[in-house]
């Protein structure tokens, strides 16, 4: 299941992890992936990558961070990697419905198992680098298994808005497609927000957006 089309792009990827065997595992992984995955650092940890200077970082398109605690500093750290507006892609050996939330909320783009195939990882990566999740297996049990009462209720133009912002890469492409105006696309997601944070479920990112969307039934991972 993928949240990406058409053309994949080249991509730079930033790599944050302490454990050198990981490195050496997914530099295995992308090795030879076409286009081009190119790694172009390596990192112990997220203050060590965000203490680069601006120019360094523009660098990067993608950044893999491997979580390897569930504790409040590492999603505090993600968070931060995330805020600093980088795209941001989860690969951990912790897979718990809960963890995976979490780090979606947090603002990472998309979360893959470690259990789960290289192909998974390097969909993954391509996909964030438009922003886009890619909804792979795992990520997919955790979503649908979290749906709640407490949805938003979205009228039908709202939903419409939703999708089609999900399967593109801006709000002009949505207005194109859709015959409206980018101001009436813009109020529609204001809308869609405020009706989340109303009921207490606030998405902060598209990516979040796109999550809670699913685990509220709103959105199909089909429709990605």
């Amino acid at each position: 299941m993928s949240g990406a089309g058409g053309v994949r792009p080249e991509v730079s990827l930033a790599i944050i992890d302490g454990q050198h065997v990981v490195h050496i595992g997914i530099e295995a992984w992308v090795r030879g992936a076409e286009p081009p995955i190119k790694i172009v650092g390596n990192y112990s940890n997220p203050s060590e990558f965000l203490s680069l200077d601006s120019a360094a970082n523009s660098d990067v398109d993608v950044v893999l961070f491997a979580l390897q605690y569930d504790d409040g500093p590492e999603f505090g750290a993600l968070r931060q990697l995330c805020q600093a507006g980088n795209r941001v892609v989860v690969y951990s050996y912790l897979a718990s419905d809960e963890i995976i939330l979490t780090s979606l909320d947090a603002g990472a783009v998309s979360y893959v198992a470690k259990s789960e195939s290289g192909v998974h990882l390097c969909e993954a990566i391509w996909a964030a680098c438009t922003d886009t999740p890619y909804v792979a297996p795992r990520m997919a049990r955790a979503l649908l298994s979290d749906r709640t009462a407490g949805r938003p209720r979205l009228s039908e133009r709202e939903r419409e808005v939703l999708v089609a912002w999900f399967q593109t890469e801006n709000k002009e492409q949505v207005a194109k497609r859709l015959f409206i105006e980018p101001s009436t696309v813009r109020t529609h997601l204001q809308r869609a927000r405020a009706k989340y944070a109303a009921v207490g479920r606030p998405a902060p990112t598209k990516s979040a957006l796109i999550a809670r969307a699913i685990q509220d039934g709103i959105l199909s991972v089909n429709d990605l």
